[in-house]
């Protein structure tokens, strides 16, 4: 059974994208046809939902690159987050309906999972395409709504509004939805362990957030910084559910795509698009033998 997870992390999900578009052109893949089960974490919803619908992977790094910007456009008067969002949703709203226009999660060509966090009533919500006949409740829920709540990073975009809940980013329980896939796998889908090959691509872990050289201060006005903050518990996630899922499987069933910087990532800086597609295309081609043996297994 062939699981593909896609982590969270803003514009860095153009580095996932990338990855993926080279996977799907040098492998002739359709990952709605060749993958099982499919999850992506916020930003990974975007592509995972476009994977699971048969949408081309050029149109989602097209949103990245033209809609990036107009996406993140700070808002007056919101003082980076502390007061209001950062960033108006309606732009990112825009953005989506543009690529997945009224389409719903029972109209998923394969299984698709979508992370997000349930704020009104302080749990995980999970969004699933209709595989299972006791999946009532996501039926008729549009994609761009589903997404869109995954992505409210909190300070970042204003909670949404789906049915009756008040939903928030998935990221802040499973920015690597790579153990929401391995459980689903197994206790849902009937999988044994020895049969899944789980592939999970990351969006970049960043380092040194807060240097010993700072002096350890730790106030608002003092250093600690919201933004900074979440993405920080968001990377922690990320590498925690790798950690774990490389204990619950052996090595050769799951391969792991991301790279590490020495500095902070950013969720929200454009500027660093090109490298991140350049680091995506060296990290293809540096993991391109075991891809190729991970897909044949």
């Amino acid at each position: 059974m062939k699981l593909l997870a896609i982590d969270g992390g803003g514009i860095r999900g153009i580095y996932a994208g990338h990855v993926l578009e080279r996977i799907q052109d040098a492998f002739q893949l359709e990952f709605h046809r060749d993958f099982d089960l499919i999850a992506g974490t916020s930003t990974g919803s975007i592509i995972a939902a476009a994977l699971a619908y048969d949408i081309p992977l050029a149109k989602v790094t097209k949103l990245y690159r033209e809609q990036g910007r107009i996406i993140f456009l700070p808002r007056s008067l919101s003082l980076k987050g502390a007061i209001f969002p950062r960033y108006a949703s309606e732009p990112l709203r825009d953005a989506l309906e543009d690529v997945f226009q009224d389409a719903t999660l029972s109209d998923a060509k394969t299984r698709l999972i979508i992370p997000a966090t349930d704020i009104g009533n302080g749990g995980v919500h999970v969004f699933k395409s209709n595989y299972d006949e006791g999946f009532v409740r996501d039926r008729d829920v549009k994609v761009v709504d589903a997404v869109l709540a995954s992505c409210s990073a909190p300070s970042y975009f204003s909670p949404a509004r789906v049915g009756p809940y008040q939903l928030s980013d998935g990221g802040l329980w499973a920015n690597n939805p790579s153990l929401v896939v391995v459980t689903e796998a197994i206790s849902r889908l009937g999988a044994e362990r020895s049969q899944i090959r789980l592939l999970s691509v990351g969006t970049g872990i960043g380092k040194n957030y807060y240097p010993v050289a700072s002096g350890g201060m730790w106030g608002f006005m003092t250093g600690w910084g919201m933004l900074k903050f979440i993405s920080m518990l968001m990377n922690l996630q990320s590498a925690t559910a790798s950690n774990v899922v490389q204990l619950l499987l052996e090595k050769h069933q799951t391969l792991r795509i991301n790279f590490e910087s020495d500095a902070p990532l950013s969720l929200d800086d454009v500027g660093i698009i090109d490298d991140l597609v350049s680091k995506a295309d060296r990290d293809f081609t540096h993991n391109s033998a075991d891809i190729r043996s991970l897909l044949r297994g």
